[in-house]
Order: C-alpha cells, then structure tokens, then sequence
C-alpha cells in the first residue's frame, strides 16, 4: 500500500503530474470548519451527496443511454487520499483541506463511486481519515486512535445519513481500502444481527481483507444475485505476494468479480465486460481475467493501451476500475434481486 500514491500516478498516463491535476479543482473547495470536525448537515462534507452534482454522478460515454433507476442507496466510504509523506506526522486529515478534497473527489468519487450511480443514490461522507502512514506506524497507540477519529466521524455521517435522508430504503454498503476497513465495522456495528440487516442489499468491502472469523452472522456471497450479504477482494499481478501479506495464509474471504463467487476457477478476461482506467469516457474490454488464490484475486498483466509499460504487480488502486462494468451490472442483478424478495 505504501506505493499506492506512486501506482496512481503512473496509470493516469496524463501530461501533467499527480498534484496539479487535482490543484486544477482545488479551487473549487472554500468552506471552512468552525471547529475542526464535520457538519453533516452541510453538502460540503459529503463527497457526494444526490442534492448536489458532485464526480459520483458521472457517466463514461458508451454508457450514456442507461436507464438511471435509483431504487436503492450506498453509503460509499472512499480510500486513503491524505498520503503526501511531509504530512505523515500528522495522523489525520482535516476536514476542510481544499487539496485533498478535490484529490478524493477526482480520484475515488469519480472513478470508484460512480461504480453505483445507475442503480444508486450515492452518499459519501467525508471524514477525518488517517494518514497512510498510520497502517504501517510502529506506534500503535496513535494509529489506533487516529483511525478511531476517522470511524467516528463515519459513524456520525452514517447516523446523520439514516435519519434524515434512508426513510427505509434498501442500503448497499461499500467502501475501498481505508474506506473498506470503515465500512467493515461500520457492517459489524450497525447491521449483523440488528434491525438493518433486514435493509441490506449487499456489501462491497474492496481492496481491505474480509477475515474468516470477523462476522458471525452476515454471509459471504455466493453467487451474482444473493442478497444481504458481503463481496471482497484485493488485485494482484498473477503469483506476486506482497511482503504485508505473506502471514495472512488465506485467512481471508474473497469473491471473483467475474464469475461472483469464491471458488478458485479462473475466469478469463473474455468474461470481462470492461475496465473503465484513468481515461474515464473509455472502456476497455476484456482488460483482466480474475482467479482467487489463497485470500487473495489475482490476474495476469492487464491489457489496455501502453500496458506493456505497467510494470507493477499490486493492483490495489485499480480493484475496482479493472472490473468496472460487471461491478456496476452485479449493483444492479442484486438491487433486483432484493427488490423482488420484498
């Protein structure tokens, strides 16, 4: 993970670096907190929110002529974009960076978020999230409690989000990396075995390890269309093992976001229905094949223009993007899905 800032930066494959690109939209972020904690009462602090037009609502244009049909929401929670290694010191972002807003909103909202928007309101707070560094720190004192700032201020936008804007809609959770490990406790503090879990379509815990033994009662999916239940992997270059992840010896649950299930046969990239990478109005076809192996989604190198040039192995940035469309066709077999059961 500690090259996720660098992998991004290289699959972009635009003129100018990383940190203009998103100085371009900082401009647009000018709110200020009173008091150094969200207001979610305020659209400044939801990344996306359906009463306002924000990067989530955007369409690649060969999708142009779907039918939007928002029978359901999610409560989207987006990775780590507080990473510049000057600010690791500091354990959390604030509330208010204009930078690292317009960095989350044109990184994951647009290219993550959007995932849901033709079945989905989409809602996604912005949060108080801790430093990249803090998932590598050797004091554990202080990551724990700047990743208890960042839960905190999830479950204050979560809690704001059911009492003003759910009126007993059905609920898919998601959340990528940081954000999957929010959404994570976020599934196992307000839903396994309470009153919503009945509201549940699905969950999309992505790029964040689902362990064997953290859910007693919300079940893995097992198929495209089941209901109440949760879907997870990370991506990685075909036989590459991380150094982070060499001790996890598969002690973890992990879905093929190509056939929908968690059996180990590998689905080729003919069964890919499209990436959607950093030319967002484009979609590439059969970009990745997926197969599961020990914990862990793996793929051989994918394939879309100038990737010959894609040396690294860690996919981590690209969980969702790889298998864009058949991500945002499952969102919409398994609202139906849940919808039908009603």
């Amino acid at each position: 993970m500690k090259n996720n800032l660098l992998l991004f930066c290289i699959i972009l494959l635009v003129f100018t670096s990383c940190a203009d690109k998103y100085k371009i939209y900082q401009r647009l972020y000018t709110f200020k907190t009173p008091d150094d904690i969200p207001h979610y009462n305020s659209l400044n602090y939801w990344a996306a929110h359906p009463w306002k037009w924000d990067p989530s609502d955007s369409i690649p244009a060969p999708l142009k002529n779907e039918i939007l049909d928002s029978l359901a929401d999610v409560f989207f929670i987006h990775p780590t974009t507080f990473t510049d290694k000057k600010d690791e010191h500091i354990a959390n972002a604030q509330i208010d960076d204009a930078y690292i807003n317009a960095k989350t909103d044109y990184s994951s909202i647009l290219f993550q978020a959007s995932v849901f928007n033709v079945s989905c309101r989409v809602f996604a707070p912005r949060y108080r999230q801790a430093h990249i560094q803090n998932f590598f720190s050797k004091d554990s004192v202080k990551s724990k409690a700047a990743f208890a700032i960042a839960y905190a201020d999830i479950k204050s936008a979560f809690e704001y989000y059911l009492l003003h804007y759910n009126h007993g809609r059905p609920i898919i959770i998601a959340g990528h990396s940081q954000g999957a490990l929010m959404a994570e406790k976020l599934l196992h503090d307000y839903f396994e075995n309470k009153p919503l879990e009945k509201q549940l379509v699905a969950a999309y815990i992505i790029g964040w390890p689902v362990p064997k033994t953290y859910f007693k009662n919300l079940p893995m999916c097992s198929d495209s269309s089941q209901t109440g239940c949760i879907c997870s992997w990370r991506t990685l270059r075909k036989n590459y093992v991380p150094s982070y992840l060499k001790n996890e010896n598969g002690n973890a649950w992990v879905t093929n976001p190509l056939s929908w299930t968690m059996n180990e046969d590998f689905v080729s990239r003919k069964m890919n229905k499209g990436s959607v990478l950093t030319k967002f109005n484009k979609v590439y076809k059969r970009a990745a094949d997926a197969q599961i192996q020990n914990g862990l989604l793996y793929t051989r190198r994918p394939k879309f223009p100038w990737s010959f040039l894609f040396f690294t192995k860690n996919y981590h940035v690209g969980d969702i993007n790889l298998y864009y469309i058949n991500m945002r066709e499952n969102v919409k077999t398994r609202i139906a899905s849940f919808m039908d059961h009603e």
